[in-house]
């Protein structure tokens, strides 16, 4: 089966440039139902966050390609991303090209042979995001690549617009850097993909490694403010997966400096929750394993955030990093 998908393009009226399912935590849910847009709404109860997305993957076939996740940034009302999951069966193929924009194609699981102008390289070897460390591909503006399965593949895809002059390139398992953070149930691993110091435009790539019970993303930080060099404006992406898909979970809580805005999502596995301004810490339910994949884009690729110094004091009680970490190697 050939599959293609162009550059994406804006859709000026507003509503949604393909059918697909999502749900919006936002005040808006009335007027949204009003227009009969397809998909599941969930309100988290509470007062809930006009700027806020919980986006639900949808269930495919054991033997179907197609897309689990199809979010634009014209349905997410933002500026800079468009995100995209996608299952591909044996010897299927997928292709993207990118006009004005950039993006980055994170193989979750599976092999495959990927194309993006220089011949095909086989790549991946990880069975899920819980057995290993990623093969990636970064594709910048007037580019396209493409993708045969060799094994039952799921790929994650961001993009964001740029016209800049730059290389594809491969990110294998080698070129990513892993290091454990925090300290105690607050420790976490985490794998760069596209480090801010990578030669891109827009897109920075990270996955997240979360033991059952632990806090990741904490302190709690925000980056919604550009001032740099203590704060940089940046929308970012939590693409989650769960070691049981079934029964784990994590919470998210989503709250802005003054809590005039403050609630918690409850996300499973192929959840995505949109960030784009306040405090979000996570915590994975006990026995539960967490995987997220963060992409984020915005005013800098810096990294600069600003941590809730109501909760800044935790770092020095911190002794040692979780033992059961690193999950992946």
């Amino acid at each position: 089966m050939d599959e293609k998908r162009a550059a994406i393009r804006p859709n000026l009226t507003g509503g949604l440039t393909r059918p697909g399912p999502f749900a919006i935590v936002s005040n808006r849910l009335e007027v949204n139902a009003q227009q009969n847009l397809p998909g599941r709404f969930v309100s988290c109860g509470g007062e809930v966050s006009e700027s806020s997305f919980l986006v639900h993957s949808q269930e495919l076939k054991s033997a179907q390609s197609g897309e689990l996740l199809h979010l634009t940034r014209e349905q997410a009302g933002w500026e800079w991303m468009s995100f995209f999951v996608r299952r591909l069966q044996s010897g299927s193929k997928f292709q993207a090209s990118t006009q004005h924009e950039e993006a980055a194609f994170v193989l979750l699981s599976g092999i495959c042979d990927a194309d993006w102008g220089f011949g095909a390289k086989r790549i991946g070897k990880r069975t899920s995001v819980f057995s290993g460390l990623p093969y990636a591909v970064y594709l910048p503006a007037g580019r396209e690549v493409t993708f045969t399965a060799e094994t039952v593949c799921e790929i994650a895809e961001c993009r964001v617009p740029s016209d800049a002059k730059l290389e594809p390139r491969l990110i294998a398992p080698e070129d990513v850097a892993t290091n454990l953070r925090g300290g105690g149930n607050a420790s976490r691993q985490i794998v760069d993909i596209i480090r801010p110091d990578f030669p891109a435009d827009k897109l920075v790539v990270i996955e997240v490694y979360t033991p059952g019970g632990n806090w990741s993303s904490y302190p709690p930080h925000k980056h919604d403010v550009h001032n740099p060099p203590a704060e940089v404006d940046l929308d970012e992406i939590y693409y989650y997966r769960i070691e049981h898909p079934k029964e784990g979970f994590a919470l998210q809580r989503l709250y802005s400096p003054d809590k005039a805005r403050d609630f918690t999502v409850r996300t499973q596995d192929g959840d995505a929750v949109l960030v784009r301004s306040g405090f979000h810490p996570v915590v994975a339910g006990p026995g539960y394993n967490v995987y997220y994949l963060n992409f984020l884009a915005g005013t800098s690729r810096t990294l600069a955030v600003t941590e809730d110094p109501h909760h800044v004091w935790i770092k020095s009680t911190w002794k040692e990093i979780d033992p059961r970490l690193p999950l992946v190697r």
